[in-house]
């Protein structure tokens, strides 16, 4: 069932998060998430100047290449949007998670290795989805 009809309002921000599952010909699984941030308004920037409404605020995937046991085996994170370079500095840290296994304690062992500025916030949250969609594909 549908939200009820809302009170009259003006759209100001979107998120999107994409989770999506691959069986490999090579029997590993790829998990990918995809997350993007756009405002519905034009807005300035330190470092990037003037951002135009629907262009990305952020824009950032990660993909986990996993086994049957979802066990890490690869990592690659990219960030193609975001309000500062840092973000993009940041992304080779999540090769760190290879070697973990998503399952119980997952999030707090991720956290150890690419949590506060050792990552991204929007990739690390990413984490999350991704991992549930690791459940679910394999």
């Amino acid at each position: 069932m549908p939200l009820s009809p809302p009170a009259p309002r003006e759209h100001i921000h979107t998120r999107e998060i994409t989770c999506t599952g691959y069986r490999r010909s090579d029997g590993l699984w790829d998990i990918e998430g995809h997350l993007v941030d756009t405002k519905t308004y034009p807005f300035s920037n330190n470092e990037r100047g003037d951002v135009p409404p629907g262009e990305p605020v952020h824009e950032m995937w990660i993909r986990l290449s996993v086994t049957d046991t979802l066990e890490i085996t690869d990592v690659e994170a990219a960030t193609d949007f975001s309000p500062y370079t840092v973000c993009r500095e940041v992304t080779p840290n999540f090769r760190r998670l290879i070697g973990l296994r998503i399952g119980p304690g997952w999030r707090r062992r991720a956290l150890e290795r690419v949590g506060g500025i050792e990552g991204c916030t929007h990739i690390v949250e990413l984490l999350a989805p991704v991992a549930t969609t690791a459940f679910q594909t394999i």
